[in-house]
């Protein structure tokens, strides 16, 4: 039999019938509950996706795309330019450069009193600044763009915006940053941390709420005079720029294999597993429990579908007896079916886009950044995604359909005709 001819007799079957206003207003039902099904693992979806890859860019703008260190007592890395130059003969390496990391406690007088605030102070090299091993040049919002020494003479500082913030310190202001690695001795025979004056050169905003509010930035040989490091060729560890992040792990294995064994060479994703793998978890966690709003409205279509086939029971015996194939019948209803599967999973998916592009325009949901990183949901629509939305909604509409397309099929035709 024709397709035009069962489109027909589908479309009919949907439309009218003894119980016309009941099965209508169940197929809306239907139809919205695949809507919203569809729509909301839409909305889902590319926020966990944007959640991941903003997260992702932040990370790979302020840290270095493989990180250098090397084990012992002392926790330093003791000849860094041996490790650049391993690092700088692959030729997916753009920038590698030495820091030096230390816990200092920032110290901000006043009128008042005074106030203390603990950071990360980074010790680089003002080519790192520049983008050498890391992009955090492009996340300053206020002074100078380098960590060249101010008018004043003093070292300069260049502060997370929510430690500035917190201390009220701004580009020019003074404070004093004591390290607790360099313990001295004063005239009482106390220990006391070493302090050293620093001028605030500018702020930078990365975005993620750890990193404005607890670290800050200054030359690597003012750290290094500030916690005590007398030789020069000594560092933390070695920060890696990759001209690809995508790379990050093969020139992290091709690095590791250069350098003696007690260096530990790790890339961003080694460093951050934990954290993608969480991220990448709570999306499939969210998707497969939106999901289920999906498969309750596949028994929606079930149920409208049994519903049709009670209805229509005379007209189906009617076309059986005028010699309809089973096979035919089971066409009709699988067009009923995909008819609203197909038409709710567009309704949904642009639904779901529109509403996600809304959300990511005008920036909707606000969020504390200090618990999920970011002060809004930020959004990605990816192909890939959406395509499996789309195809799982309607395959699970197809299968919907096979219980009563084949209780239809099966009826026998006298006994159809005969149902009253």
């Amino acid at each position: 039999m024709t397709s035009s001819v069962l489109w027909f007799v589908a479309r009919r079957h949907l439309a009218g019938g003894r119980s016309t206003v009941l099965l209508s207003l169940i197929s809306w039902i239907t139809l919205a509950g695949v809507t919203l099904g569809v729509s909301s693992l839409v909305v889902v979806t590319a926020v966990m996706t944007g959640m991941q890859q903003d997260l992702r860019n932040k990370l790979l703008e302020a840290a270095p795309h493989v990180l250098v260190r090397q084990l012992g007592t002392s926790l330093r890395l003791e000849d860094w330019p041996m490790v650049t130059d391993s690092a700088m003969a692959n030729e997916s390496v753009v920038g590698a450069a030495p820091f030096v990391l230390s816990e200092v406690t920032m110290i901000r007088r006043g009128e008042r009193g005074n106030y203390s605030q603990s950071a990360s102070l980074f010790g680089v090299s003002p080519e790192e600044i520049r983008g050498a091993a890391t992009g955090i040049e492009e996340d300053i919002l206020d002074g100078i763009h380098d960590l060249a020494p101010p008018e004043s003479g003093l070292p300069p500082l260049l502060l997370g915006l929510g430690v500035a913030d917190r201390m009220q310190l701004f580009p020019g202001d003074t404070v004093i940053v004591a390290s607790w690695e360099n313990l001295r001795t004063d005239l009482m025979v106390f220990l006391r941390p070493t302090m050293k004056q620093f001028e605030v050169t500018g702020t930078f905003s990365t975005g993620m709420y750890d990193y404005d509010v607890g670290y800050v930035y200054t030359t690597i040989d003012d750290a290094r005079e500030l916690i005590g490091i007398s030789d020069s060729t000594s560092a933390s560890g070695v920060g890696v720029k990759v001209a690809d992040p995508a790379l990050a792990a093969g020139v992290a294995v091709e690095l590791a294999e250069r350098l003696p064994f007690d260096y530990v060479v790790q890339s961003w994703e080694q460093t951050n597993r934990a954290l993608f793998s969480a991220l990448k978890l709570e999306k499939i966690a969210m998707g497969v429990i939106l999901f289920l709003i999906v498969l309750v409205a596949a028994f929606n279509i079930v149920s409208t579908l049994v519903m049709v086939v009670a209805d229509r029971r005379r007209e189906i015996g009617i076309l059986r007896a005028m010699g309809m194939r089973g096979i035919d019948v089971t066409r009709i209803f699988v067009i009923q079916g995909l008819g609203i599967g197909i038409t709710g999973t567009a309704l949904g998916a642009a639904l779901g886009v529109s509403v996600s592009l809304l959300i990511e325009r005008f920036e909707l949901i606000r969020i504390p950044p200090e618990v999920y990183f970011v002060d809004h949901l930020p959004v990605s629509i990816q192909a890939g995604d959406l395509a499996w939305i789309v195809g799982a909604s309607v395959a699970v509409s197809i299968l919907a359909t096979i219980y009563p397309a084949t209780q239809a099929a099966r009826m026998a035709p006298v006994d159809a005709i005969r149902h009253d």
